[in-house]
């Protein structure tokens, strides 16, 4: 599996489960392999080993989030439960039951109209946090598109919880719009993708549980879209020289319309994707050290530090130097 990032804030959020039920976090960020100050993003490999500690802590897969613990073992009893499954609909459809028996809430239901396909999920109450949602995402999508060997790309995701600081790393996970504070919390798709066979038998299942749950994390999500084709380009060069849209369209081989019509398809934009490049390089050198505030504004491309304070409040709800000045 290649090696991919997943973002600090989803880690600080993992985390505050453990700071929850009043555990220590520094034993398993140890085991786990990641730095006890969290200030940057981690592997997959390292963030699914956390999940795992997490998991035999609480003794809780989905971070102590549910009506009822998900008890460990139940991932594995879960993809045993899609494993025979015919197609992708009749593997959803077990999925979401066997959550429901599990978790209690939230649970989810699939709804089919218009083309398509949308998982909706309920819960009474008060909203949870985003990241409750996000999990519940990435188990249901996660398992579903391992089963059937391929990526199903996205068409929106809806939060019912409000916009968390880091709102920007949802919208560059899912590869899809992201809302936030809407009536339900809903994940949609193309309808047809629901015909789609499972091709999957015990043997790769063994194989797909050893390495679970970083593989689930990374190996569907979209990593290998457009989007993240013009991430690579930006990050193989300073911010400050970063090209505009006519030429990132020229190094990709494409027209700026295609460019245009083929991100907005994605649900991104090429200014929102330089945003969330410079904000994910603004974290990494704050929480690296070595440059002072003012040298990470200019390097990259902010006309003064204010400039640079302003948006990383946007980004993050802090200044640089609170950012940098707090615990892991």
């Amino acid at each position: 599996m290649e090696r991919r990032m997943i973002s600090a804030g989803f880690v600080e959020d993992a985390l505050a489960s453990v700071r929850r039920a009043g555990l220590p976090v520094a034993p398993l960020l140890t085991r786990a392999g990641i730095p006890a100050a969290v200030g940057a993003s981690v592997s997959a490999e390292q963030y699914g080993a956390l999940w795992r500690e997490i998991a035999r802590a609480l003794d809780d897969e989905y971070f102590g989030m549910g009506a009822r613990p998900m008890r460990a073992g139940s991932f594995a009893m879960l993809c045993q439960a899609i494993l025979h499954a015919a197609t992708l609909e009749q593997a959803l459809r077990r999925a979401l039951r066997f959550l429901r028996l599990v978790l209690d809430a939230p649970h989810g239901r699939l709804v089919v109209e218009d083309g398509l396909a949308r998982i909706v999920l309920e819960d009474e109450g008060p909203a949870r946090s985003a990241f409750a949602y996000r999990t519940f995402w990435v188990i249901v999508h996660g398992i579903t598109c391992w089963l059937v060997g391929r990526r199903i790309p996205l068409r929106g995701v809806d939060f019912r919880a409000p916009r968390p600081a880091h709102g920007p790393d949802y919208r560059l996970f899912f590869g899809a719009p992201v809302r936030f504070s809407q009536p339900a919390s809903v994940l949609a798709f193309d309808a047809a993708f629901l015909r789609l066979p499972a091709r999957r038998d015990e043997k790769a299942l063994a194989e797909f549980l050893r390495r679970a749950p970083a593989n689930i994390l990374v190996r569907y999500r979209h990593d290998a879209g457009l989007a993240a084709r013009v991430r690579a380009h930006l990050r193989a060069v300073p911010p400050a020289a970063w090209p505009g849209m006519r030429e990132i369209a020229a190094r990709l081989r494409l027209s700026e319309l295609t460019l245009r019509r083929r991100l907005k398809a994605e649900g991104r934009t090429y200014r929102d994707i330089k945003e969330e490049a410079r904000r994910s390089l603004a974290l990494e050198w704050l929480a690296a050290g070595g440059r002072g505030v003012g040298e990470i504004a200019a390097e990259l491309g902010f006309s003064e530090p204010s400039a640079f304070h302003r948006a990383f409040r946007k980004w993050t709800g802090k200044s640089p130097g609170a950012y940098r000045r707090q615990p892991g």
